[in-house]
């Protein structure tokens, strides 16, 4: 009886060892060269065998592409495909990128960040934290930009609207998770944060 086409055969059991562990590595290549979103573990489990480790497969394609100008980026709870940064210049030059690029002035990247660090928040705790209103534009933008997000509603009076931070602004900022945020003590040592 043949196969649906939706089946896969995930334990190679016909291929020797090497060939197995090969083919399951392309296997998650072609996935995250697929995806335009990372890629979850339990994902990439679906197209490998029972005896595969999604982490193991993941470190040897990495290494495999050592030297190449993308690479395996672990970021927003899984994997994806990244152009090294080096090649930037040269895929603006070359390709339509136009829409791309984040347009953040040094203002929206310190708001962004505000969200980052004290999510969920309000536009009042950003006034808060900046001692001026934040405009709806500007919340706006980052919104459009897949950035922030809503959160909870508050539970002030009025119930205003929160924001948080979302997947998106995990990958474009290469993150797994907020853990991965520079811790703010150091960076008020630093000079970078002023004292709240």
């Amino acid at each position: 009886m043949a196969r649906e086409k939706s089946e896969i055969d995930r334990e190679l059991e016909e291929l020797p060892a090497e060939l197995r562990w090969r083919d399951w590595m392309r296997r998650i290549e072609a996935v995250l060269f697929a995806s335009a979103s990372p890629v979850s573990r339990d994902a990439l489990a679906r197209v490998v065998g029972q005896g595969a480790s999604v982490d193991l497969l993941i470190a040897d394609l990495a290494a495999d592409l050592e030297g190449r100008s993308f690479e395996v980026a672990q970021v927003a709870g899984g994997w994806m495909l990244r152009t090294r940064p080096a090649y930037a210049h040269a895929i603006r030059a070359a390709a339509d990128v136009a829409g791309q690029d984040l347009d953040l002035s040094t203002f929206d990247t310190a708001v962004l960040a505000a969200v980052a660090y004290h999510q969920p928040i309000t536009r009042d705790g950003l006034k808060d934290i900046f001692g001026k209103e934040i405009s709806r534009d500007l919340i706006g933008r980052l919104h459009a930009q897949g950035l922030i997000g809503t959160g909870p509603r508050s539970p002030q009076r009025g119930a205003p609207y929160t924001f948080v931070t979302t997947d998106q602004f995990l990958v474009v900022f290469g993150m797994e998770s907020l853990r991965d945020l520079p811790d703010r003590d150091q960076l008020v040592d630093d000079g970078v944060l002023a004292e709240s």
